[in-house]
């Protein structure tokens, strides 16, 4: 018995094969690499970030590792209150510890950052990357930990996968205004306990609005997106839940008052430009959408530089401005996007 799919050349090739083909790249899908190979060297930049290792428990019960990083006292007027935290969420394969680095001195301008390794990730227990079906439990976890020391507003940030996680998050568990999460007989089952932080805002970065997208771009083969939705196929049958279920362009409009911040990179070759624009048509009026001049797949910190800090800044401390029902204080404004190295889309 082979392949139906006529005109490709796995129509030729007996079914069997194909399914342990798929199969095997399936389990790579779901089992990426826990610690990148440039993590060796960054030891000492990690320390010299100080902070407190931690460790607390995944929704889904498993143990998870992270690092917590209390807020910096920033020049620019904006005072960081106690109360208020930002969890960051990385990508696929890795730890947080990269992102740690790059993003943490920034972000911890604004409030305190929890960073952490999902599952399967750096040093966290073993599990399946499900692409935010399951990490959500994961992000439970984190709302516990923070509620249970008093956070009470949390933004969330995450680039790829991360952003994926957060948008899922917000949808799955509910933004914590109201007593209970959000009911859905077909969501990731979590029994993280209140008290949990109220979601006040979401930053998702170089976020694919499908999942074949993102995956199909890295295969170099005809029908990529087809031979993309066959690997997600079998990756949802070995770990026995839809993995498509919380893609962003199905669940972004869903995200409803909690406004997000989707920034692209023109010159990104994993989600290309056009389908980050896509995504950001599918979101409704919370939904700001920033292009990145010349940047690539979560790489558009670096090439924005001052003005990606200054740009999530200050949509992040509006945000818990708004929360506390004050008026913000943003300090120093930021500089026009054109002439920083972004633009708006329509721009």
């Amino acid at each position: 018995m082979t392949l139906e799919r006529s005109g490709s050349g796995l129509a030729r090739i007996p079914s069997a094969v194909t399914r342990a083909l798929f199969g095997r790249a399936a389990q790579r899908l779901l089992a990426p690499p826990p610690v990148g190979a440039e993590e060796a060297g960054l030891a000492s930049r990690l320390d010299e970030l100080g902070g407190e290792i931690i460790r607390f428990r995944s929704g889904g019960g498993g143990r998870l590792s992270g690092r917590w990083l209390p807020p910096d006292a920033p020049a620019d007027g904006w005072s960081p209150e106690p109360h208020e935290a930002i969890v960051l969420l990385h990508g696929w394969s890795g730890s947080i510890v990269p992102d740690l680095i790059e993003y943490g001195p920034f972000l911890r301008r604004t409030a305190g950052v929890l960073g952490f390794d999902f599952r399967g990730h750096g040093d966290s227990d073993p599990g399946a990357t499900t692409f935010g079906v399951r990490e959500v439990e994961d992000v439970a976890g984190a709302l516990a930990w923070l509620g249970e020391r008093g956070i009470t507003r949390v933004a969330l940030f995450g680039t790829s996968m991360g952003g994926m996680t957060a948008l899922a998050a917000i949808v799955v568990l509910g933004d914590g205004s109201l007593p209970s999460a959000d009911s859905d007989a077909d969501a990731p089952a979590h029994d993280i306990a209140p008290p949990s932080p109220r979601i006040v805002a979401a930053v998702a970065d170089s976020v694919a609005p499908e999942l074949t997208v993102a995956v199909g771009n890295r295969i170099r083969a005809p029908f990529r997106r087809f031979l993309a939705a066959r690997l997600f196929s079998a990756a949802s049958q070995r770990v026995g839940a839809d993995l498509r279920a919380t893609e962003p362009i199905r669940i972004l409009r869903l995200v409803e008052d909690v406004p997000v911040l989707l920034i692209h990179g023109t010159a990104d070759s994993t989600v290309p430009l056009r389908d980050g624009r896509r995504l950001a048509r599918a979101g409704g009026e919370n939904v700001e959408h920033w292009e990145v001049e010349r940047g690539t797949h979560s790489g558009n910190h670096e090439v924005a530089g001052p003005e990606y800090e200054a740009r999530v800044g200050r949509f992040v401390r509006t945000a818990f401005a708004e929360a506390r029902n004050a008026v913000p204080i943003i300090g120093a404004p930021v500089t026009d996007n054109a002439s920083a190295g972004g633009r708006q889309e329509g721009d």
